[in-house]
């Protein structure tokens, strides 16, 4: 498999295939494709693994994409301005990643629906009580809202994230809420009550933009009575 990311705005991953080659991707996220490449849609890995998905963000069913001829192409694009992330798992830790992050996979990486280990940060986290594990070998593209940015903890290192800008970390990454400390940083920061705490090692993927602020901020300039 060979990929080329294109576009900035809104981008899109186009990717060549050999045959007999697979990949798979939350449904409607196909743009384009060349002739030699065959579809089917279902509910991946079953009824529960599929009901998980959908608590996730995802959607329900998940569509496979076989090449049947050498060369064929096929691209899948993001929903919102941002960025698109290759992430290849082969040799490395599984990936958590936030609900509505993962775009496309080969068919070799697995994919399942994990909790959150506390209620905290389920509750307060920005990411919700669902998140996705990637595993296995293989390449995965994750849709990131605005740029995305890569950082190496170090083991014991510990980065605050605002909530909404963790994208994704490594199973080795320790993930958790703390409370930002002082009344008037509280109510006055505009930063929120609660911070994401991500302690190392691992890698972490951020992303630069929080879609659902971004989405409040358009719905506040709405005129009253238009939304």
């Amino acid at each position: 498999m060979q990929y080329e990311l294109m576009g900035t705005t809104v981008p899109v991953v186009e990717v060549t295939l050999s045959q007999g080659e697979a990949i798979v991707s939350q449904s409607g996220a196909m743009a384009w494709q060349t002739q030699g490449i065959s579809m089917q849609t279902g509910a991946r890995g079953g009824f529960m693994k599929s009901l998980g998905r959908m608590f996730a963000g995802e959607s329900m069913f998940q569509s496979r994409f076989e090449c049947e001829e050498d060369g064929a192409k096929i691209a899948f694009a993001s929903t919102v301005p941002g960025s698109i992330v290759p992430y290849d798992l082969t040799g490395k830790p599984d990936l958590i990643v936030q609900k509505g992050s993962f775009l496309c996979a080969q068919d070799m990486v697995n994919i399942r629906t994990v909790f959150s280990k506390r209620f905290s940060t389920g509750a307060f986290g920005g990411e919700g009580f669902i998140l996705q594990e990637l595993s296995g070998d293989g390449y995965a593209f994750l849709e990131i809202d605005g740029d995305a940015v890569e950082k190496t903890l170090a083991p014991g290192e510990v980065l605050k994230v605002d909530t909404g800008n963790v994208a994704a970390f490594e199973a080795t990454v320790s993930y958790d809420i703390e409370t930002v400390k002082g009344a008037a940083n509280i109510f006055f920061g505009g930063e929120g009550l609660f911070l994401t705490r991500l302690t190392g090692p691992g890698k972490v993927i951020l992303q630069s933009m929080n879609f659902f602020d971004f989405a409040g901020r358009i719905i506040a300039l709405v005129p009253p009575g238009n939304n």
